[in-house]
């Protein structure tokens, strides 16, 4: 009787002894803006903050931000910024490449797509209309 008192009181002393604490710290996104920034549709439905260091998206009425494959999202320019599961941002975001619309200029990617287009003449040709109208 002694020997199993003796055994429980080891193995409830070896369990207290076992606990373990898991701390994540997460760094949240200092984004702050003074006034609602400016925003530029890039699909429907997706707005992003142009000519910004960050990747800033406005979706479903709330400003989205992924840093090192986590999302964050506020209501409000302001800040505010809450971890958010992939699970809960939209997908439309979730399926955008990392770093496609970083310090994203509308002009300029217009601009560099049209002339893709034109080298693999996909773009508008300006001139002869079409064989036989001469």
């Amino acid at each position: 009787m002694k020997r199993s008192l003796v055994t429980l009181g080891v193995l409830a002393a070896t369990t207290s002894l076992a606990q373990v604490q898991v701390k994540i710290d997460v760094a949240l996104p200092t984004i702050v803006f003074e006034a609602p920034p400016p925003l530029v549709v890039v699909q429907p439905g997706v707005q992003v903050v142009p000519e910004y260091d960050d990747e800033v998206f406005f979706v479903d009425g709330w400003y989205w931000c992924r840093r090192d494959d986590r999302w964050f999202r506020t209501k409000t320019h302001r800040g505010g910024w809450v971890v958010v599961e992939e699970r809960g941002v939209p997908v439309t975001l979730v399926r955008l490449a990392p770093g496609q619309y970083r310090k994203w200029k509308k002009a300029v990617k217009d601009a560099e797509r049209d002339d893709d287009d034109r080298e693999r003449g996909r773009g508008k040709k300006k001139g002869k209309g079409k064989k036989g109208d001469d």
